[in-house]
């Protein structure tokens, strides 16, 4: 992505913003939403439970962005926490990363597509489920 917005008086070039950058941006952006457990798939979070072991966390696992001159498209894939609103949450991660984007990188046109992979059923919860199952 380039951007060409020269302050009065100060010199002229361009910026670039790598996709790498980009995709930090959104995942960063959608880790801080509530109701967000992770970001990936099933493979991804697999990975990334290897790089936390070694204390290498991926910040833009499950991101994947196209960027334009000066338009991005975000792909991003979360497991959502139980019991959430998972359009809310979905919602909630689309308006974080645009407005992170638009803010950190200038960009004019974010187009942010959620993906919800998985729900993470907090240890406790799943007991109970599954005394309810039993008792059916």
């Amino acid at each position: 992505m380039h951007v060409e917005a020269p302050l009065q008086g100060a010199a002229v070039g361009t910026t670039t913003i790598e996709d790498a950058v980009v995709a930090k941006i959104a995942g960063i952006a959608a880790r801080d939403v509530d109701g967000v457990h992770a970001l990936g798939g099933g493979a991804a979070r697999m990975v990334g439970a290897i790089r936390d072991a070694f204390n290498t966390t991926d910040l833009s696992q499950g991101v994947s962005v196209a960027v334009g001159e000066a338009q991005i498209t975000v792909d991003i894939t979360i497991v959502a926490e139980y019991p959430v609103a998972l359009q809310k949450v979905a919602d909630e991660v689309r308006a974080a990363i645009h407005r992170d984007l638009v803010e950190l990188a200038g960009a004019d046109l974010v187009e942010v597509n959620v993906t919800i992979d998985d729900v993470h059923v907090p240890s406790g919860d799943v007991e109970g489920e599954t005394a309810v199952a039993a008792s059916e």
